[in-house]
């Protein structure tokens, strides 16, 4: 009985693993996806409106996710406090839930934002373009991360269990 218990725990931690794995992807996808959009839209925002940039970074964080919306609002909060914006951007940027690749092209933006109308134009529809064909890829690559996953979870679950019989 006992081994017929930890067996049914060691399988319940392989489904846990697995799903937690899972859902922080979907996570990273997420939050990818929701910066692109929004550097998309503040390209637009900055041709077109000339919305000062603290006014601009709130209200693309009422339009995102948790995440996307936490950076904005805190870079928005900091850029409004007078702190150095190029900074603060880079800060907050490194603590996006992205692939190092991402939260680099998010990053190197944050040095940009201080040039004219069309420098910023330029660096924000680069970076929205970074991660635009970093979104494509993972999407291409994700049924497949998927079974690797399911497949390491599961397996290691399996050999647990019988081991442990």
């Amino acid at each position: 009985m006992l081994k017929l218990l930890g067996s049914a725990l060691i399988a319940s931690g392989g489904v846990l693993a697995w799903y937690t794995q899972r859902a922080e992807r979907r996570r990273r996808r997420e939050a990818l996806w929701d910066m692109q959009r929004a550097l998309r839209r503040m390209g637009e925002e900055v041709r077109l409106t000339r919305t000062p940039l603290p006014a601009l970074l709130l209200a693309l964080a009422g339009d995102c996710g948790a995440e996307a919306a936490g950076f904005f609002t805190a870079v928005s909060r900091a850029a409004g406090a007078g702190e150095d914006l190029p900074e603060v951007w880079r800060r907050e940027a490194g603590a996006l839930p992205l692939a190092e690749r991402d939260r680099a092209a998010v990053s190197a933006l944050g040095g940009e934002l201080q040039g004219d109308e069309e420098q910023v134009r330029s660096a924000v529809s680069q970076a929205a373009w970074a991660l635009a064909k970093s979104g494509e890829e993972t999407e291409r690559r994700r049924a497949e991360e998927e079974k690797r996953a399911a497949a390491l979870w599961f397996s290691t679950a399996a050999l647990l269990v019988i081991l442990l019989v």
